[in-house]
């Protein structure tokens, strides 16, 4: 049998050999396709449109909306205390907070507190710096200071902040440089009788002219009993009666008669007298006075 020629052969296997790539041809591709570095990356652009002037004020309205948030929260609050609206489920405010909203009385009263300092900053800052607070934490410490220098002490706060909303570290900063920069030295003594000075600050709307007794003393506020309940109040806000000891003992066995009457939520025309008493600015009762009140005193014994 004739065998086929060796160098037709020779061909055949060149012709296969070629089509096959070698090993480090191998190595070779797949290297190039594994390195990240040798790798080709899309990148496709999307064009970001310019907001309209229709978007443009509904963001406003809606960034509003969001500052605003506590504020309107602590606006609705001392809206139902004042008006009492919580009397036909709960005898007490602080029962209906908690029962209704999860609140504690200090959550409740912060809130309140933080919409009046809002409200505050909303009217007094610069109309043309839209920078107003988002959340009560922030400016809580602002409740240090006199209304008049809150404004002040924010905007100081915004500008570290380089412009944007500034937090409660930023703010309480801000807050106690001014405090040093103003301090007053605290000479007010525990059971002191003191009269309230409203002087335009709104946290102390109704209760211009009132006596409260101190009971506790801050570095720059006293702690101030009053017919209706305690409060914390700045120095400036407040003008010692310099009573004499004894008529300051006189005086807070009358405030705590006439807060446990006050507190047992009898008529509103009873608790008008009650708060007549409030502001008195002597250190007794007349005879009158005195019936009035001891009468009143044997309706809430139970």
């Amino acid at each position: 049998m004739n065998k086929p020629p060796r160098k037709r052969n020779k061909a055949t296997s060149a012709a296969f050999s070629e089509s096959i790539p070698s090993d480090d041809q191998d190595l070779k591709d797949i290297s190039q396709e594994e390195n990240p570095a040798l790798a080709t990356i899309n990148v496709i652009a999307v064009e970001v449109s310019e907001l309209t002037e229709q978007e443009i004020s509904d963001r406003l309205h809606l960034e509003r909306k969001v500052e605003r948030a506590f504020f309107e929260a602590g606006k609705a609050l001392a809206e139902l205390r004042d008006r009492k609206l919580y009397r036909s489920t709960h005898k007490t405010f602080e029962e209906y907070c908690r029962d209704r909203f999860g609140h504690n009385r200090r959550q409740s009263y912060l809130l309140m507190d933080a919409a009046v300092i809002f409200d505050n900053l909303e009217q007094k800052c610069d109309r043309n710096d839209h920078i107003l607070p988002t959340n009560e934490w922030q400016i809580r410490p602002l409740s240090k200071l006199d209304p008049d220098i809150q404004p002040e002490a924010w905007e100081q706060a915004v500008e570290s902040a380089n412009g944007k909303v500034p937090s409660h570290r930023i703010v309480k900063d801000a807050v106690q440089r001014i405090i040093e920069r103003t301090q007053v030295p605290n000479t007010y003594q525990l059971g002191e009788v003191c009269q309230i000075l409203a002087k335009d600050n709104p946290e102390l709307r109704g209760k211009g002219g009132c006596w409260g007794i101190v009971s506790a003393v801050n570095d720059f506020s006293c702690s101030v009993r009053m017919w209706d309940g305690e409060y914390t109040i700045g120095l400036q806000h407040l003008k010692s009666f310099n009573y004499l000891p004894a008529e300051c003992e006189q005086m807070q066995v009358i405030s705590d008669r006439i807060n446990r009457v006050y507190s047992s939520g009898l008529e509103e025309s009873v608790q008008k007298f009650l708060e007549s008493l409030g502001k008195l600015n002597r250190a007794y009762l007349t005879d009158l006075e005195e019936k009035l009140l001891s009468l009143l005193e044997l309706e809430i014994i139970p």
